[in-house]
């Protein structure tokens, strides 16, 4: 019961949290060690005695099957992402964690012609760190889907759309989605209401014929939004930038509130959580992406929030790996 204690007070905590600023990204984790709590009361009371045993003890049996099937699914995923997207930095992404899992694999293999203290405090570092990163990585993909669902889209000002790269002067498809999500949004306002403000955000990278925000205007025009409704913001060049810069165009409007931020879903909540910090009344919500993209995409946003935290996450990962080398090491002089 006590364990029920705290997941009802932690999910208690959240509730009160959400309620007055959800863009926080400690949300995501009170969220799932309020779940966590919950359900391991619930699952211990339901298994007593030899069954809660055989349960620990088949989690744990199959936790390096899963990592193993997690890097195979990683590393067919990054093939795939490179034959449809090219050789590129970020599209080695997944390819590049699905070899990552398996070192520990390899690791172990080394490990066994040590000595049994040198396996345990390896093994146990390695667990470690694993775990503190598996949990932010749930905690940003739990948080990232309650985020995503409960995000209004009605009653907006000014709708601000947030570039991704240009095909030339032309828009790809991922671009696309998310102006036609902003399109959708904007007639349905437009059907109950006055009509919000359009803006397009992007300036013009070294491989493009034009500034994005051009290319975007022009694309929502002809799909049937009046050009006299789309502002367009031409000097961005990263998302915070997309924000300040907007921000800048709409206060001339005398616009600073009811924001609606549209991006794709997989940067939905690295958005929001961008524009509270540099004081943006807005919401973000997102636009659907191809399957085949998502793991990627989603791991760059996941490696993203890790490095804007990343004084705490580094001391985080240190502690963790620290704490069995030095069980290891008491263990040696004794």
């Amino acid at each position: 019961m006590i364990l029920l204690a705290i997941g009802v007070v932690l999910l208690g905590v959240f509730a009160l949290r959400f309620r007055q600023e959800r863009r926080r990204f400690s949300n995501g984790v009170l969220l799932l060690l309020g779940l966590l709590c919950v359900g391991g009361e619930l699952v211990g009371s339901g298994t007593e005695g030899v069954g809660a045993e055989l349960l620990f003890f088949f989690a744990l049996a199959m936790s390096p099957l899963l990592v193993l099937v997690l890097a195979g699914l990683l590393m067919v995923n990054g093939v795939v992402m490179l034959r449809r997207e090219g050789m590129r930095v970020a599209n080695l992404l997944s390819l590049g964690l699905g070899v990552a899992l398996l070192v520990p694999y390899v690791l172990l293999v080394v490990a066994v012609t040590a000595e049994w203290f040198v396996l345990g405090a390896l093994l146990l570092a390695v667990v470690l760190v694993a775990s503190y990163l598996g949990f932010v990585l749930a905690a940003f993909l739990l948080y990232s889907l309650v985020y995503g669902w409960v995000t209004r889209t009605d009653n907006a000002l000014a709708i601000v759309v947030h570039g991704s790269g240009l095909l030339g002067d032309r828009v790809p498809p991922l671009l696309a989605s998310r102006l036609d999500r902003a399109r959708g949004i904007w007639q349905v306002d437009r059907a109950h209401g006055p009509s919000p403000l359009l803006v397009t955000s992007g300036g013009k990278g070294s491989d493009e014929k034009v500034a994005e925000s051009t290319a975007m205007a022009a694309y929502l025009v002809e799909h049937g939004v009046p050009a006299d409704e789309i502002l367009q913001e031409d000097r961005s060049t990263t998302t915070r930038e997309n924000l300040v810069f907007s921000r800048q165009l709409l206060a001339r409007q005398g616009i600073d509130s009811r924001i609606l931020l549209v991006t794709s879903n997989f940067h939905v909540l690295r958005t929001a959580l961008l524009a509270r910090s540099v004081g943006i009344d807005a919401q973000a919500v997102g636009a659907p992406t191809a399957r085949y993209y998502l793991p990627s995409a989603l791991l760059r946003e996941y490696v993203g929030i890790l490095f804007e935290h990343k004084v705490l996450n580094a001391v985080m990962c240190a502690l963790m790996a620290a704490f069995p080398v030095f069980l290891a090491i008491y263990g040696v002089t004794q």
